[in-house]
């Protein structure tokens, strides 16, 4: 072979992973379990419906649901699939801005890096600054911007690309761990050291 150009590295007795198993993950914080439809349907259209201004479907191809009967039609074709695969988060609060909000991504990554998984990726509209800055904060680097990728809703959509890549994944989880320690917490809840700055010298051409 002409050595004079250039060819991506050997990855030695690579072979595809397994596809992540329809079982229950379990975190200090939270809990993830496979998608039921008739056994979530309720708990989820309630904790929806704490989001009045249906801000947290803004960003989304799909919702928000204004009746229980489209929700539960949604979660019954969704849940079907292996690809991709929703989990339900269950935790005693309140998800957003809480240990259990970053456990979840933690316990993800965990398990997709543990399976053979060489890359970890974070999408999201590219003028959905809040995902943007979230995506950052774990760790995940940015790689660029997909112009006119979808339309959504009938709107334009740029989509974000963030990643983690395999041989970041000791330095991720030393983070995440380090941070997710009940000792990183003072008593009244407050972080003793922020994520951002486990994790800034782990990303790859921060935005």
């Amino acid at each position: 072979m002409d050595s004079s150009h250039p060819i991506g590295f050997l990855v030695p007795n690579w072979t595809p992973p397994a596809q992540p198993g329809r079982s229950v993950i379990e975190g200090r914080y939270c809990r993830l379990t496979p998608l039921d439809a008739k056994a979530h349907a309720n708990d989820l259209f309630a904790a929806f419906s704490a989001d009045k201004e249906n801000f947290d479907w803004l960003y989304l191809p799909y919702g928000p649901f204004d009746t229980l009967a489209d929700l539960t039609s949604w979660l019954t074709d969704v849940s079907s699939k292996d690809d991709p695969l929703f989990f339900t988060i269950t935790t005693p609060r309140i998800l957003q801005r809480t240990p259990a909000a970053t456990e979840v991504m933690y316990l993800m990554m965990k398990q997709a890096f543990e399976l053979g998984y060489r890359r970890y990726e974070w999408k999201c509209n590219a003028l959905n600054e809040r995902s943007r800055r979230a995506a950052l904060r774990l760790g995940l680097s940015y790689e660029g911007i997909f112009r006119q990728a979808a339309v959504p809703k009938g709107r334009n959509r740029d989509t974000a690309w963030y990643a983690a890549i395999d041989s970041e994944w000791p330095a991720l989880k030393a983070a995440f761990e380090t941070w997710l320690d009940p000792a990183n917490f003072d008593s009244a809840g407050m972080q003793r050291r922020p994520l951002t700055r486990l994790t800034a010298g782990i990303l790859n051409n921060p935005r």
